[in-house]
């Protein structure tokens, strides 16, 4: 597999680091005109996968190449506004055939197999390049191909940003919508730890390309349903706090998402609850996978490694935000996780 050596943070304005134009440059030369290029990410995919590939979907479209949209499970409602004009974009229903096809790979927002899903070994076996663009820590276990990978990056979206000025492409303001939802959505809002002032003037220029922010906060922060609502008010009955170690954790009643009519991607940003208390240092949310896996969102605040602690169970992410899954049932693997996140806040 290709190196994914973290790269430099730019620190000049919009400047590009060096670095990470040669990544870009490499990935650019398997995209060419003709070529059949499906794109695709992680499960249940967030602002920032959805965002970043419908940004590079149409880029693509614009020069000529032959993309597709090939995610493992079917794109969120709450972004779903940014595929208007464009459904034939998304051929996730049938992304197995797709990828068969394919003459390249571009995986985006993820670099391991296993957070594909159905279709990590459907990848694993295509004798094509697969390139990844991507700002997470892990080096992952993709097959071959260039690598654009970089955890200073507030965002996949914005090394999607930079892909696009090296090579030169002009952004429209639905490009520069796709990747404002990106950045907007992986930054809290621009609320994290990742927010920089390059973030904030990639924003801007996002908004000066025709980006309605308005719009964007109405589909992705404003339209909730009733069930994540009344999802929300049953999480929350199951709220501990160790005030002792600043630790707090919530579980999702098995079987509340189906009860409620909620989609596993309206579960983003769930475990803020927890993170927002004041004191708390360490938060964690438990739910069951279809699967019958156990997944663990981590959160932290201050200089506590949830990224390092995620790593315990095959899992990975960022520092303050992660995630992992691991074998049930549920009692058990709360044990295991609480263990370790106990001991990593008594620190």
């Amino acid at each position: 597999m290709a190196s994914s050596t973290p790269l430099r943070r730019s620190t000049s304005g919009l400047g590009i680091d060096p670095a990470r134009r040669r990544a870009a440059r490499r990935i650019l030369r398997l995209l060419k005109p003709g070529a059949r290029v499906v794109l695709t990410t992680h499960v249940n995919t967030d602002g920032d996968g959805a965002g970043s590939g419908v940004a590079m979907w149409r880029l693509l479209d614009r020069l000529g190449v032959d993309a597709l949209i090939t995610n493992p499970t079917p794109f969120p409602h709450r972004f779903d506004f940014l595929l208007d004009g464009i459904r034939r974009a998304d051929r996730s229903r049938h992304a197995v055939r797709a990828i068969e096809r394919a003459d390249a790979i571009l995986v985006l927002d993820i670099a391991d197999l296993g957070r594909l899903g159905h279709l990590g070994q459907v990848v694993e076996r295509c004798e094509v390049p697969v390139a990844c663009i991507d700002h997470h820590m892990s080096n992952g276990n993709l097959p071959p191909g260039p690598r654009l990978v970089d955890p200073a990056a507030c965002a996949t979206g914005e090394l999607v940003y930079d892909l696009a000025r090296v090579a030169g492409w002009t952004l429209d303001a639905a490009t520069a919508q796709a990747l404002y939802v990106a950045i907007l959505t992986d930054t809290g809002g621009f609320r994290f730890a990742n927010t920089t002032p390059r973030t904030l003037r990639i924003a801007g220029d996002l908004l000066a390309r025709g980006a309605d922010a308005e719009r964007v906060y109405r589909e992705v922060y404003a339209s909730e349903s009733e069930g994540k609502i009344r999802l929300i008010a049953e999480v929350l009955q199951t709220l501990v706090v160790e005030q002792d170690l600043a630790l707090a954790w919530m579980t999702i009643p098995e079987g509340a998402l189906e009860r409620l009519g909620v989609e596993p991607d309206e579960l983003e940003g769930m475990v803020e609850f927890a993170r927002s208390i004041r004191g708390v240092r360490l938060a964690l949310l438990f739910r069951h996978l279809a699967s019958g896996r156990i997944k663990v969102s981590f959160r932290s605040v201050g200089d506590v490694d949830v990224a390092r602690l995620a790593e315990q169970f095959d899992g990975g992410g960022h520092r303050r935000a992660a995630g992992a899954s691991l074998d049930g049932p549920m009692d058990e693997a709360r044990v295991r996780v609480l263990a370790a996140a106990r001991s990593v806040a008594a620190l």
